[in-house]
């Protein structure tokens, strides 16, 4: 009887197990089914399209060629773009542009505090300073070009009138065009890093600036011993996303300068376009695609092995 009676148990959590496992299938077959229009979306346009720039980056080949006439050259394209002038040129502009990230994050902070806690009407300038972050990059272009105006632009009138006889002539002037742009861009990332900042600020526990208070702390040691070692983790993150997008910059320099004068304002992305697009060469373009992903890829590194030594979790 009792040998009846652990069969028939035996037999049943067989039974329940397989069912169990049979409902799992089910399971993650409905979750693959769910996800694979993003799935097959990211591979098409992202992991296929990295894939091919790895293998075109060592391949001799131009747009209007048919893909029978590729051919594969080593290291050549990589040798080729480390001897372009233009190339190298980009790469120095994009690391000055990368100050445009301490620049601004520094402004903001600054901002972030005096708006969290010495202002009325906060809404109102949240609202102001984030508005040229989602605004149209081509219409600030166009406003920015008519206030850099060299003769009848209101920033040079302006220093005319204040007695400057010979004002700079900005994004005409190659010794002030990158610095132009440099300055459109704080600007325009001024907004979303003081959003951050504040939400950072406001999750800071009011009992530490009372215990502050209490021992007769200034507004200086306040920020000092508070508020940066608080908000570090919100710098790391501007920090982070900051330096990517500046090695991003590519509408700016399309509608503004187009890489002049005398490639003063060239990126790493604007040339990587202008020897795609416009001289068709798919191998040198890639090959630069490439030293650009592994340039991102090192300072991010950089920095994740950095943030142990300042960022405050």
């Amino acid at each position: 009887m009792s040998t009846k009676v652990e069969v028939t148990t035996s037999s049943k959590v067989t039974f329940s197990n397989k069912k169990k496992s049979k409902f799992k299938k089910d399971e993650s077959l409905a979750g693959f089914l769910f996800v694979s229009p993003m799935l097959i979306g990211v591979s098409v346009l992202v992991l296929l399209p990295i894939f091919a720039t790895f293998i075109l980056s060592f391949a001799d080949w131009k747009f209007i060629q048919n893909i029978d006439q590729l051919k594969w050259i080593g290291f050549e394209n990589f040798k080729e773009i480390f001897g372009d002038k233009v190339f190298i040129k980009s790469l120095l502009n994009n690391g000055l542009f990368l100050l445009t990230v301490p620049i601004c994050m520094i402004f903001s902070l600054f901002l972030a505090v005096i708006i969290d806690k010495n202002v009325y009407m906060k809404s109102y300038f949240k609202v102001a300073f984030f508005m040229p972050y989602i605004s149209s990059v081509v219409a600030i272009a166009v406003v920015w070009q008519v206030l850099f105006h060299p003769s009848a632009g209101p920033i040079n009138q302006t220093l005319m009138a204040l007695g400057v006889t010979d004002p700079p002539k900005w994004i005409a002037d190659p010794d002030f065009a990158l610095i132009s742009v440099m300055l459109i861009q704080i600007w325009i990332s001024v907004g979303f890093n003081l959003i951050i900042y504040i939400a950072g600020l406001q999750s800071i526990p009011k009992e530490l600036y009372e215990a502050a208070d209490m021992d007769g702390a200034n507004a200086w040691v306040k920020f000092k011993t508070i508020t940066f070692p608080m908000v570090s983790p919100t710098s790391f993150f501007l920090l982070i996303t900051g330096i990517i997008s500046t090695f991003k910059v590519f509408d700016l320099i399309a509608v503004l300068t187009k890489g002049g004068p005398m490639h003063s304002t060239s990126m790493l992305v604007w040339h990587l376009y202008d020897t795609a697009f416009v001289n068709l060469d798919i191998g040198l373009s890639s090959a630069m695609a490439v030293v650009l992903f592994f340039i991102v890829l090192v300072i991010t590194l950089f920095q994740w092995i950095g943030q142990k030594k300042w960022v405050n979790y």
